[in-house]
């Protein structure tokens, strides 16, 4: 029987940490998930390192909302057996001999443009799409202020003057095709007289910058982040997205938006969120006899999920019936889609149609959706099953989702069928 040990796996002979971030934090740190080596074979002691970790991970959450960073919290260094000998050697050797520079001549440092390329090659390997694109932007406004500057010269006066630009962005920044691949300086004479961005993606900008600077001390290119002293004080109020009106899915169903009807009606019938709907394969759709097709939402080589709480089975409304039998008979049902295709083409539609309600973004189809299910009293558990959410009937979810095996795939026909599409 293989050992188990929460928020850890084994990795050849190694244990490792990992463990995902609240949705907020990880908008603000711009990263999925917190993980590290436990640098041992030993379970016992992964155990006790798991613990240990798990402390770093929620301080981490509790100082990133509070508006720190993941630096100021100093991460587990275990000394393996024989390592600190070493690392002793190593510390005697550096101290016999410094080097000499010649006069006029300093240590090299590298340059915030050279450490930036570094960086945003290593997240590209480690985010999904949606996310580098966030950090690949924010990296890229502070490198564009500061490339050239070495390391070494960057201090506190630097961070509170791009702090100071952050507010003067437009919401149209990335968006007017103009704006693309422009610097710092030239986007904010672009955004004048223009909307400007929220607080909270002034601080989402904010807290990816310092995460990639408490790289560069990781890295040891620098002592410190000179910009952990800088607090970030604008207050930041939440915005959720809008859910849809029946008049407004009438519309946009009658407008047959361009590329993405068919996407479009599937998740206001399943609940999916736009990755999950465009990553489904052919395979993932099942027959279950008389209680019709239902197609499993499952990672696969296309996508990965939110949560593991994503993992599910939805019935197929039979209003889609027409829609799959024109789609793929293998592979891809949405071979040229992606949810950045997806979000384009629903602001291009929402715009030609008048839907210019703040909030109203394609994600409001699931939103939809399950106020649909509200409706029509079913109860909340039953609708977290069938859109991928942790049931919040407890207290302890932990203890309700290991005692209970979840609804019927009778149950959750009945539910999806009481659904229908406004004319």
């Amino acid at each position: 029987m293989s050992i188990k040990i929460k928020y850890a796996y084994l990795s050849g002979q190694v244990w490792i940490y990992r463990r995902n971030y609240p949705e907020d934090v990880r908008l603000m740190l711009g990263s999925q998930a917190l993980k590290q080596s436990l640098k041992t074979a030993d379970p016992r002691l992964a155990r006790q390192r798991v613990t240990e970790v798990d402390a770093r991970y929620n301080s981490i959450v509790t100082t990133t909302r509070s508006g720190g960073t993941e630096g100021d919290i100093k991460p587990f260094s275990w000394v393996t057996e024989g390592q600190g000998a070493l690392d002793h050697l190593r510390a005697t050797l550096d101290g016999l001999q410094q080097p000499v520079f010649s006069q006029g001549i300093k240590a090299d440092h590298p340059t915030i443009t050279e450490l930036t390329k570094t960086y945003l090659n290593q997240r590209s390997n480690e985010l999904r799409p949606g996310g580098f694109k966030s950090v690949r932007y924010s990296v890229g406004l502070f490198e564009s202020r500061y490339g050239s500057i070495r390391i070494n010269q960057l201090g506190r006066d630097e961070g509170k003057e791009f702090l100071g630009m952050l507010p003067q962005l437009s919401t149209l920044v990335g968006k007017d095709e103009r704006s693309c691949g422009q610097s710092l300086d030239w986007l904010i004479g672009f955004s004048k007289g223009m909307p400007k961005i929220t607080a909270r993606t002034q601080k989402r900008i904010w807290s990816q910058v310092n995460h990639f600077l408490n790289w560069v001390v990781y890295e040891g290119h620098s002592d410190a982040n000179p910009f952990s002293t800088v607090r970030f004080d604008r207050k930041v109020e939440q915005a959720p997205y809008a859910v849809m009106t029946d008049e407004e899915v009438a519309t946009l169903l009658a407008h047959q938006p361009r590329d993405i009807t068919g996407v479009l009606r599937l998740c206001l019938l399943t609940g999916m969120r736009s990755g999950e709907a465009v990553g489904l394969l052919r395979k993932d759709f099942v027959n279950k006899g008389n209680l019709g097709w239902f197609v499993k939402v499952q990672p696969n080589s296309v996508r990965e999920l939110k949560t593991a709480a994503s993992t599910r089975e939805v019935p197929v409304h039979s209003a889609l019936g027409a829609l799959l039998d024109r789609l793929p008979r293998e592979g891809r049902l949405f071979p040229n889609l992606n949810p950045n295709i997806v979000t384009k083409r629903f602001s291009e539609a929402r715009l030609r149609t008048g839907l210019v309600r703040p909030g109203l973004v394609f994600h409001s189809t699931r939103k939809w959706f399950i106020t649909q299910c509200e409706r029509t009293g079913v109860p909340e558990h039953f609708t977290a099953s069938l859109v991928g959410h942790q049931s919040a009937r407890s207290e302890n979810q932990l203890t309700y989702s290991i005692y209970s095996a979840g609804i019927s795939d009778e149950q959750k026909r009945s539910i999806v069928d009481q659904i229908r599409l406004p004319s």
